[in-house]
């Protein structure tokens, strides 16, 4: 199985042409975020057989030239989001050492993190404005299928939204983290000191897999 079967089976099983049909009016009369080609960009940058880390996100980013179509995630020329600001701060803190890098996270995914939102689009300037179209039912099929997975995955649940897909990953051969998300809003209840980024690196060294350079940014994407 890759994400191209994966796609394939949403298509036939009806899970997706709800969201077309939506997307369709919504791209021609609305401005929507991520552009069109980059909806699945999460599961383009990251295949499923190499997948080491999920982040799961709640929804893209709603101003300009913002989202990407990978969770967090900022062009590197854009300003760096807050919640983004607040993830780099624990990173510093758990590797005793300053975070110089842009808020682009292409390298992360390229290294096997999937940066998943829970929702794949969003209205400008209109938070969850697609949180009822149907993606939570295809994003929670990703997980499922990510639960099923053989070598090991790392699942960072940051957030009260993020933390109810725990539900869908039994898999003792996973990992499951939970924490507040790194909102300004939340951050200072647990996020801060969760030392995730150091957990699952240990995770994945235990079980022989190569960790992730969360630091530096490295990539073809920048």
């Amino acid at each position: 199985m890759n994400w191209s079967d994966f796609m394939e089976e949403e298509i036939e099983n009806g899970t997706l042409l709800p969201i077309r049909e939506f997307l369709e009016k919504a791209y021609a009369t609305t401005t929507v975020y991520p552009a069109k080609e980059n909806i699945f960009r999460a599961l383009d940058m990251t295949p499923l057989d190499q997948v080491k880390v999920v982040i799961l996100g709640q929804d893209p980013y709603h101003e300009p030239d913002q989202a990407q179509g990978y969770s967090f995630s900022v062009p590197s020329t854009v300003r760096i989001p807050p919640s983004l600001i607040n993830i780099y701060k624990e990173l510093s803190a758990e590797y005793g050492q300053p975070v110089q890098r842009s808020g682009n996270l292409a390298d992360w995914a390229q290294q096997g993190v999937l940066l998943l939102n829970s929702i794949l689009t969003v209205e400008r300037g209109k938070a969850l404005a697609h949180a009822k179209i149907g993606w939570q039912a295809f994003t929670d099929d990703i997980l499922r299928l990510l639960n099923k997975q053989d070598q090991p995955i790392v699942f960072l649940l940051w957030g009260g939204h993020a933390r109810k897909a725990k539900v869908l990953l039994d898999n003792p051969k996973h990992l499951v983290l939970e924490a507040p998300h790194p909102s300004p809003l939340s951050a200072n209840r647990g996020f801060f000191g969760c030392n995730h980024f150091r957990i699952a690196n240990a995770y994945l060294e235990q079980n022989g897999v190569t960790p992730i350079n969360w630091i530096q940014n490295n990539s073809a994407y920048q």
